[in-house]
């Protein structure tokens, strides 16, 4: 057999992880990462609606996504493995470890026929007081997101867009700030963040937030006195700070809060049309996923012999891990949402 032929004999690296359109598929134990269509059995990342879906037979994840996949859809089957546990799936062992994103999110560690494989959903490299930090893991094969993954978005210090917003409120005393915010990990960010600066008061909350904070409460993470907006009068709001969700910012329950400052607090605030396009007044810089200098960095860090792209600016990121001598591809999955970060 000449050198050729057995080179291209050889089994490609990775060939035992299959990704298709609905999620990232592995043969050898009939499991599925994060897919998009209910299956037999799902390996979730983490519980945002676009990587945790209802309907799956079998649930495996961290106790925290399971609780929440409860929360949003009603009692999972599923098995809950923490931080740092090994499971065996056939000839495929898993173990999940932070990914710094939300509470409870994972990467999952895949390892079989000598290769490793991190599967890193989404995450950030920034601390946030409401989870647990990314956690490098060297492997042959990184698969990451790449949401802002253009070297336009590089997200300024949390600490300065919080204390920006505190100054408005500051500034404002017989108004309120509104702030939208993403329901599952970005409000309850927020409010830690805020509660870090010192901000003791009262923190108003649109109904679809409770349900969520109360869970992040209850999985260990204090939030401080929460307050359902709602019942409060106008006079009660002035100089307060009230979350909702993003698209409650400009619809009728907004109309009864005092002459409210409308922010918003998501990555994409960074891009000037989105901020107008929502009617922003205060654009506040704070995304739950890592920038295009953390993508890189990460990427350097671990130094993987491939990198897999699964979603966001894909095209960009590719291209930066070629000139880096790191062989990459994208892998044009579906369903995965920008949400409002």
């Amino acid at each position: 057999m000449s050198a050729a032929t057995y080179i291209s004999s050889m089994p490609r690296l990775g060939a035992w992880i299959e990704p298709h359109p609905e999620g990232i598929y592995i043969p050898a134990c009939d499991a599925w990462i994060d897919p998009s269509q209910p299956k037999a059995r799902a390996l979730v990342t983490h519980g945002h609606a676009d990587h945790a879906r209802g309907g799956h037979t079998a649930v495996l994840a961290t106790p925290e996504t399971l609780a929440i996949m409860d929360t949003r859809y009603g009692p999972q089957s599923g098995q809950t493995v923490a931080y740092g546990e090994t499971v065996t799936l056939g000839d495929v062992t898993a173990r999940f470890v932070p990914a710094g994103h939300v509470l409870g999110s994972a990467q999952i560690v895949l390892e079989h026929r000598g290769e490793r494989i991190v599967v890193s959903g989404d995450y950030k490299r920034r601390s946030d007081p409401t989870c647990a930090p990314f956690e490098p893991i060297p492997c042959d094969i990184f698969i990451t997101e790449a949401t802002f993954g253009l070297p336009v978005f590089r997200h300024p210090e949390t600490g300065a867009e919080i204390d920006r917003l505190l100054a408005a409120l500051h500034a404002n005393p017989d108004r309120c700030v509104l702030v939208g915010a993403y329901a599952l990990g970005k409000a309850q960010r927020l409010i830690a963040e805020l509660r870090l600066r010192g901000h003791d008061d009262p923190i108003y909350i649109h109904g679809a937030l409770e349900r969520l904070c109360a869970l992040y409460e209850e999985l260990g993470v204090p939030l401080g006195q929460l307050v359902p907006a709602t019942a409060a009068s106008k006079e009660q709001l002035r100089g307060k700070i009230v979350l909702a969700p993003p698209g409650a910012l400009n619809d009728r329950w907004s109309r009864r809060l005092p002459d409210p400052i409308t922010a918003m607090a998501s990555g994409w605030m960074g891009v000037r049309q989105r901020a107008r396009q929502r009617n922003v007044e205060l654009p506040l810089i704070v995304s739950d996923h890592a920038d295009w200098d953390e993508l890189t960095a990460t990427v350097k860090e671990l130094s993987p012999a491939e990198l897999w792209v699964t979603h966001g600016r894909e095209e960009a990121l590719v291209h930066w891990s070629m000139t880096c001598q790191i062989k990459a591809r994208a892998l044009a999955l579906v369903g995965y949402e920008d949400e409002d970060d």
